[in-house]
């Protein structure tokens, strides 16, 4: 008691005058990217409107971990597909339709609002998107190991497509 007593009151002079024991942040240690500082950009090739990306971490081509924010337009969905690993999926906005198959059924997807989760196994047929009923993007953080090596199950068709 006598220790906790001596602290406090050692501390209590500088946190009385303001004084605080911060530094401020390292970015070497500590990064921070605030929300407005975030940049979606058109993400390989996808039709104008449909989707954005904005890697926050590491790279979806190179092996190694890396974290991106997804956004589905409404009225688009990918294409069934699948990736080389696992991954781990978080609705950060909006809401996300989600369903497994090679079949392009959007109407029997699974509707994933906000703080929901949805992980997708390695080499598994999956598709997602925002029906055109949506009134606003959904936004998904999306954490896997690289390289992806994103396979379509039927790549004679588009990538994505207006539902």
């Amino acid at each position: 008691m006598q220790r906790r007593t001596f602290m406090l009151a050692s501390l209590a002079p500088a946190l009385l005058a303001g004084q605080g024991f911060a530094s401020p942040i390292d970015p070497r240690e500590t990064f921070v990217l605030q929300p407005d500082q975030i940049k979606f950009e058109p993400w390989q090739g996808l039709p104008p409107g449909s989707g954005e990306m904005a890697p926050l971490y590491g790279d979806l081509n190179k092996p190694g971990p890396y974290l991106v924010l997804m956004k589905w337009n409404p009225g688009w969905f990918s294409a069934p597909h699948s990736y080389a690993t696992d991954r781990i999926q978080m609705v950060m906005s909006g809401a996300w339709w989600v369903d497994s198959g090679a079949d392009f059924t959007p109407e029997m997807a699974v509707r994933v609002p906000a703080g929901g989760f949805v992980k997708r196994a390695a080499r598994t047929w999956h598709y997602d998107g925002a029906p055109s009923t949506a009134t606003e993007p959904a936004v998904i953080a999306i954490f896997g190991l690289g390289p992806v090596d994103i396979r379509l199950a039927d790549p004679s068709q588009p990538t994505w497509r207006k539902v």
